[in-house]
């Protein structure tokens, strides 16, 4: 056309290009627009995924792909990705699938290995390993020769594969390997994912520590750019983490918080994996009822998803769960449906599946057969640890169930040996407090063993093992070796050296014990079981706390409490020679007890003082209190008692902290913290003390004081109890610097300092802590001051806000001036305030503070 001459043709064709000239003007700028709103929407679209909105990053992926598919398609390509990715994340695995084998090209190289590796993982979900694995080959020859950003996401698929054929040392290399890759290329959302699937890793291999590092950092990470689907999941790992180390009640509250989170991002996978998990927590606490609601929701929801690999996970839980029901038939057909499923997803049955499987013959009474079942899976190292603990706890109460008892014993102590040798891989302070609660049920039935055949000390010696295990591990008692029977005591030596009666409870399911120890005997007397025990404890300190006088309440639950706990002890008490007034007794309590005062308790009499100054002999007697005629202080295990560790004299040094610079409306400075430490000073020689007061009491005040030098160290201040993560408990001080948290002198922080301290006093509200674990005690800042040396340590097991506290501590430290022992000192004090005619009277005044000693 343009060879054409016809000049009128050609005035047209000039004014027509002239024309298109223009028109081309107009649409230079547009076109430049395209990929720049193209580019807008992907990011949009992109951060709704790493939020962890995925129906809506999926619905705006769909709608950008048709909008730039013809203008854009470069773009469109990322969109279809995103896309697929969305649906992968979402569960929705054929969904994913269909959208990558469209008939849609992806030309771009980055593209082409983004979409290998998505299948990859959705083929690995599907268990379609052989084309799982033909994905991530192609994938990994185009990332040879050509680095694509893509190629993270490869290692990471690679990853999943090898989790999947339990290669979980291969899986493990290959996270690493993608967060090497996500760091150098300042990918921040793979860094996050990629550190969750480690933290899944550890969980797998039974480092739960590393898990609970692994999964704080992820959600750290995750909160901190946003990431909430991320930070979801690693709420929900370390509820793992916290479950499989025995700390059921933290558990539960991150697998509720993580399903909820779930359920608003529209995340079904997620949400059922929760749901599921809770359902473990119901399980474990008996409620059958609550925990089988919890897996057929994850039932349901796995199977609208279409995830094979859930389908098997809730069917398993299913099954287990009807077994502990009574439900045999119900758990045969779950376990018939499992064994299709998992012959077609091409895996080996689990060990959870195994683990029914034995629980089912026993319920059967297919006996011979249970037997060889619990053992076989006792014995395979592949299973995780908390399984094989409870195939061993089985096989151990099945056996002697059936007369085995020798049998019996041998299981209990095998089972045992495995859970002190993995408790010993736990380095983390944290973790090693909760694991102790996979082994107390173990414990308890083994020590009932050992008291119906009348081998009480023995069973003595077996329950203290169990105590204390953390703090030994800082003492000179040998806790490397890995038999069950490692802490070798001498209960009465150690009441011969103590210059005290010892009384040593444990509380069972079935029963509880007592054991009275004195340098000549020991006697074992059988308790109700704990739950019984515990409603006491309960009522009567909601008595003292509702600052009532039990004395003239004429109080049921404190005397009960008297008579079940004390009162079977009192014969022996008394037959022991002591030159004291108040013969001293050590208690050494166990669950429950832990958050009583045993000074509290009612004795239907009344006192040797009391005879002594008000009536003569034989007058009718009134009720009081076990303080009246004991001194009483506590201890967490016979054998810190019996340790020999030498001490330090450091004289009469004392490091004073206290009166602090409030550090925001929660912590009001009190004008009786300056009253205490004035006190407190006048005991004291001014060159022996150390004292930091106002803006000068912070932390780093404690740990640059070098504390191991005084005798002596009081605080005097507010203190926060931690009941999730004790060690997390805290003095507060004054805040030295704009960091939020700097006011506050953590547990964590006061274990990492080695003291020699006679005595460290914490006048503080719950300076004892409010949580215990099995075989620890009561947690808190009196446990962290013990672990770091302390001879004794005072603490408050409730919150007192009044002028009885600096009285208290000015009476505590006049007697020690005096010459008297701490646990004395204490004592006369608390009776000044008892017999003192005031308010003050009241136990919730003077029984708050308690001793705990540690040799």
């Amino acid at each position: 056309m343009f060879l054409q001459h016809d000049p009128g043709f050609a005035v047209v064709k000039i004014l027509h290009l002239a024309s298109l000239l223009a028109l081309l003007l107009l649409l230079c700028p547009l076109s430049d627009t395209v990929p720049a709103a193209a580019k807008r929407a992907y990011d949009h679209a992109w951060r709704l995924f790493e939020q962890g909105y995925l129906a809506a990053s999926q619905r705006e992926s769909e709608l950008a792909f048709r909008q730039f598919q013809i203008s854009d398609p470069s773009s469109a390509a990322k969109f279809r990705l995103l896309d697929a990715e969305a649906m992968l994340y979402r569960g929705m695995y054929d969904d994913s699938l269909s959208t990558l084998n469209s008939d849609y090209e992806f030309g771009n190289r980055d593209s082409a290995v983004e979409k290998l590796a998505i299948e990859a993982v959705a083929y690995t979900r599907q268990g379609q390993l052989t084309l799982a694995g033909d994905r991530i080959a192609q994938a990994q020859a185009m990332c040879i020769a050509w680095i694509a950003q893509s190629c993270g996401e490869v290692l990471s698929a690679r990853a999943l594969l090898a989790i999947k054929v339990g290669n979980l040392d291969e899986a493990r290399a290959f996270f690493l390997k993608a967060l090497a890759f996500a760091r150098a290329d300042n990918d921040r959302w793979l860094e996050a994912n990629t550190v969750l699937n480690l933290g899944y890793i550890a969980l797998q291999v039974d480092h739960y520590d590393e898990a609970v590092d692994w999964s704080k950092t992820s959600y750290d990470r995750a909160v901190a750019f946003g990431f909430e689907n991320i930070a979801q999941g690693a709420a929900g790992n370390l509820g793992w983490a916290y479950y499989q180390l025995g700390d059921r009640e933290r558990a539960l509250k991150q697998f509720i918080d993580a399903e909820h989170s779930a359920e608003r991002l529209g995340n079904s996978r997620y949400e059922l994996k929760w749901v599921s998990t809770a359902g473990y927590i119901y399980q474990d606490a008996g409620d059958y009822t609550q925990a089988s609601q919890s897996f057929r929701q994850a039932l349901y929801l796995a199977r609208k998803i279409d995830s094979k690999e859930d389908i098997v996970n809730a069917l398993e839980d299913l099954a287990q769960v009807s077994v502990r029901n009574g439900n045999l038939q119900d758990a045969d057909n779950y376990i018939s449906e499992l064994t299709k499923s998992e012959i077609v997803g091409g895996e080996r049955q689990s060990a959870d599946l195994s683990m029914t499987s034995c629980m089912l013959k026993e319920a059967r009474h297919e006996l011979s057969t249970a037997e060889s079942c619990f053992h076989l899976l006792q014995n395979n190292s592949a299973a995780p640890t908390t399984i094989r603990l409870d195939a061993g706890y089985g096989l151990a109460a099945l056996l002697e169930s059936e007369g085995k008892s020798e049998a019996a014993e041998e299981s209990y102590k095998a089972t045992l040996t495995a859970y002190e040798s993995a408790r010993q891989t736990i380095k983390n302070e944290d973790s090693r407090l909760p694991f102790g609660a996979n082994a107390t049920r173990i414990y308890d039935s083994y020590i009932h063993l050992l008291m119906q055949e009348g081998r009480s000390e023995e069973a003595l010696v077996t329950a203290d093992q169990s105590r204390a295990r953390t703090l030994e591990q800082e003492l000179d008692v040998d806790v490397s070796a890995k038999s069950p029977q490692i802490l070798r005591v001498n209960p009465k030596q150690i009441a011969q050296k103590t210059n005290a009666t010892l009384l040593f409870y444990w509380l069972g399911a079935k029963q509880s014990y007592l054991w009275i120890v004195t340098p000549a005997r020991v006697a074992a007397v059988t308790l109700p079981p704990q739950e019984e025990i515990a409603a006491r404890v309960a009522k009567y300190r909601r008595t003292i706390l509702a600052l009532r006088d039990p004395r003239r309440a004429d109080d049921v639950n404190g005397q009960a409490l008297y008579k079940m706990l004390v009162g079977p002890a009192i014969p022996l008490i008394e037959s022991v020679k002591q030159t004291l007034p108040a013969k001293p007794v050590v208690i050494l309590a166990d669950g429950e007890l832990n958050e009583l005062n045993f000074e509290t308790l009612l004795v239907p009499g009344k006192s040797v003082e009391q005879e002594a100054r008000t009536a003569p002999i034989g007058d009718e007697v009134q009720t009081h209190y076990l303080i009246d005629d004991l001194t009483v202080f506590s201890a967490p295990s016979l054998a810190m008692l019996g340790s020999s560790k030498s001490v330090v004299d450091r004289g009469t040094k004392l490091l004073l902290l206290g009166d602090p610079v409030s550090p925001n409306d929660e912590f009001p400075t009190l004008p009786l913290f300056g009253l205490e430490m004035s006190k407190i000073q006048g005991h004291f020689k001014n060159q022996r003390v150390a004292m930091f007061a106002g803006k000068y009491a912070t932390p780093e005040a404690y740990v640059s004081s070098n504390p191991s030098q005084y005798s002596y160290i009081h605080f005097v201040s507010h203190a926060i109890a931690n009941r999730t993560d004790p060690l997390d408990s805290a003095i507060v001080l004054s805040k030295p610097t704009s960091d939020e948290n700097s006011f506050k002198l953590y547990a964590r922080e006061i274990i990492r300092h080695p003291i020699n301290a006679k005595l460290v006093t914490i006048s503080a509200c719950y300076g004892s802590g409010t949580r215990f674990y099995a075989g620890e005690g009561l947690v808190g800042l009196s446990w962290a001051f013990l672990r770091a040396g302390a001879q004794r340590v005072v603490g408050a097991l409730w919150e007192v806000s009044d002028d009885s506290t600096p009285r208290l501590m000015d009476s505590l430290y006049g007697n020690l001036a005096e010459g008297n022992t701490p646990a004395v000192s204490l004592r006369k004090a608390k009776l000044a305030l008892l017999h003192s005619q005031t308010r003050f009277s009241l136990p919730f005044y003077w029984a708050t503070f308690q001793m705990y000693q540690r040799r």
